[in-house]
């Protein structure tokens, strides 16, 4: 797929998700995703067991605070000390930084507070988009993105989408199950993570095509 392609498909995929977050965001503001997230919430909460409990609390616990930012230290040394990718360094902390700024302002404005239906975990703040999908989706989608171009094979390419989504959606599924976040938190958060990723993803590919541009001439 050539440069021109790619940055159609990227600025595509970004205002498509903002305009489906968009539609979400007004659902959510007039009340009329109720009976859809407690019917999630209810079939989710449903299959709740002892160590499935545990699991989920693993990944809620690996998606957001300190686990969160030493999985990004991590990553940030491997980019710079190993594959020696100061550009792609730039792209990852964008996305990560700005993803965690977009949630707050997010929260700020819609002002949702979170489901009392079952709480297994306690959670403060609010709940419209959810911090921890939104900050999955960035973290291992832009991860994706920038291993995919490192790896030959199609098995290895194919184990690294695989991965990444598992473990965007298990993280998701997560706060719905421990009862800190409705449902349409988590699709929210989705599509305003893939929003802004898509759109970074645009950004840094422009630049790509402008200083190959450069080179050239």
């Amino acid at each position: 797929m050539n440069l021109k392609m790619q940055l159609t498909r990227a600025l595509l995929i970004s205002l498509l998700s903002a305009i489906c977050f968009g539609a979400i965001a007004l659902l959510v503001s007039d009340e009329k995703l109720v009976q859809f997230d407690r019917s999630i919430i209810s079939y989710v909460q449903g299959l709740e067991h002892p160590l499935l409990t545990s699991i989920m609390k693993f990944f809620t616990f690996i998606g957001g605070g300190y686990p969160v930012v030493v999985i990004t230290l991590i990553i940030i040394f491997f980019l710079y000390k190993v594959l020696h990718h100061r550009r792609e360094l730039i792209l990852f902390v964008w996305v990560v930084i700005g993803s965690a700024l977009l949630n707050e302002t997010l929260k700020l404005i819609f002002h949702r507070a979170r489901p009392m239906i079952h709480r297994i975990v306690d959670a403060n703040g609010f709940s419209f988009p959810s911090g921890h999908s939104m900050a999955a989706f960035s973290l291992y989608g832009v991860v994706a993105f920038l291993l995919w171009r490192h790896i030959a094979t199609p098995l290895g390419r194919g184990i690294l989408i695989l991965v990444s989504i598992a473990m965007i959606l298990t993280i998701g599924i997560s706060r719905i199950y421990l009862g800190v976040h409705y449902p349409s938190d988590v699709i929210g958060g989705f599509l305003a993570s893939g929003s802004w990723l898509a759109i970074s993803i645009w950004f840094y590919q422009r630049y790509q095509e402008k200083r190959y541009e450069a080179n050239v001439q």
